[in-house]
């Protein structure tokens, strides 16, 4: 079985403080997590909910490539990741820039990009998105991506129906690729199809039965293989938790799952250290020596 192990932190939970996050991403790298994760959300409100949960307005979701540029300061080999990044809400033109420029700054860590479509109408009005058009907006703005990655010196047009422009140039380029990996989130089979038209990967999230798990993975292959692309190219990624045993993880791999994300349940960080070097012990993973 092979199996890559992810952690996320969770900024709204476990804070802002600089040194807590280097500690938390060093400490990730020393146990041999391949990447960490951080989410977003750009503005909650009073009454804002992600399905039956409220969301407390004062939580302090930092931006996550801001947050992730920060780790990657602080560390040298894992991948860096977002769980997930709203894409309708950044305009892909100057997004582009960011997320090439972190790749080059960190070394061609920036591989772990995971966009979702956001579930608070609320806030696209405050970034003046329409919220019933979020899905093609991204779909564009994906599109836009890659296409200013690859393009030349010579500039790139687009001409879609949220985003126009021509012989544009964008630099630097992403890390000895042509593009960065983009995988898709969510829950629904609108993003499994979005994952198989133009993901590299899926990461669904939710509280779905098994079945529609399963159907929805066979969704984003299938709809892959129309748009003429390799299914078994899609990465799949899903959440774990911190203490499932080698008999979950087994189970996972027998669905096609080729990433788990897990996140320490404690508050403390000496806990959360705890929780994830064992973690690291249960599944043997490829430990990094503490710089002395």
């Amino acid at each position: 079985m092979t199996m890559r192990f992810a952690i996320s932190y969770s900024t709204p939970f476990f804070g802002v403080d600089p040194d807590r996050i280097t500690a938390f991403a060093r400490h990730a790298e020393e146990c041999g997590f391949e990447a960490l994760y951080v989410p977003e959300h750009i503005a909650v409100y009073p009454g804002a909910r992600a399905g039956a949960h409220e969301i407390p307005p004062a939580l302090p979701y930092a931006d996550p490539l801001d947050c992730l540029a920060f780790v990657a300061a602080a560390t040298d080999r894992i991948l860096l990741g977002t769980g997930v990044l709203l894409l309708p809400y950044h305009h892909p033109v100057v997004l582009a820039k960011r997320l090439a420029t972190i790749d080059v700054l960190s070394r061609g860590r920036m591989r772990l990009l995971t966009v979702g479509l956001g579930t608070l109408p609320g806030e696209a009005a405050a970034v003046g998105v329409d919220f019933t058009t979020r899905g093609r907006r991204a779909d564009e703005a994906i599109d836009v991506l890659r296409l200013l990655w690859a393009g030349g010196a010579e500039g790139v047009g687009f001409a879609g129906e949220f985003f126009s422009f021509a012989d544009l140039c964008s630099f630097p380029k992403p890390l000895g690729v042509t593009h960065l990996p983009i995988h898709v989130g969510g829950s629904s089979r609108a993003a499994a199809r979005r994952a198989g038209r133009r993901g590299d990967g899926y990461f669904p999230g939710g509280a779905l039965t098994p079945e529609e798990r399963a159907a929805q993975m066979d969704l984003a292959r299938s709809t892959a293989r129309e748009a003429g692309r390799d299914p078994d190219a899609l990465e799949y990624t899903r959440w774990g938790s911190i203490d499932m045993s080698a008999e979950q993880v087994q189970e996972l791999a027998e669905q096609g799952v080729t990433r788990i994300v897990v996140s320490p349940t404690a508050a403390e960080p000496d806990r959360q250290r705890d929780q994830m070097s064992a973690f690291a012990a249960r599944f043997a993973l490829p430990a990094r020596p503490t710089a002395v």
